[in-house]
């Protein structure tokens, strides 16, 4: 049995589910929810890659003006 999320199949099985569609639906929602963490974790490292080449094409701005 592959990974789930309980509250999700919990929420299934309370709105009147039946229990194998209710499993195969939460896993399938564990799916997605990695898929999003891996997207989130990729966009925090171009979020710095960004801010880093901000930073050092101002300092070369500042460089070029002040000079």
């Amino acid at each position: 049995m592959s990974l789930m999320i309980s509250e999700i199949y919990d929420a299934f099985i309370a709105a009147g589910a039946p229990e194998e569609k209710a499993r195969k639906a939460a896993e399938a929602m564990t799916v997605h929810e990695n898929r999003f963490s891996k997207i989130e974790s990729e966009l925090a490292v171009l979020k710095w890659m960004v801010g880093f080449v901000m930073a050092l094409l101002s300092a070369v701005a500042l460089k070029l003006f002040l000079h």
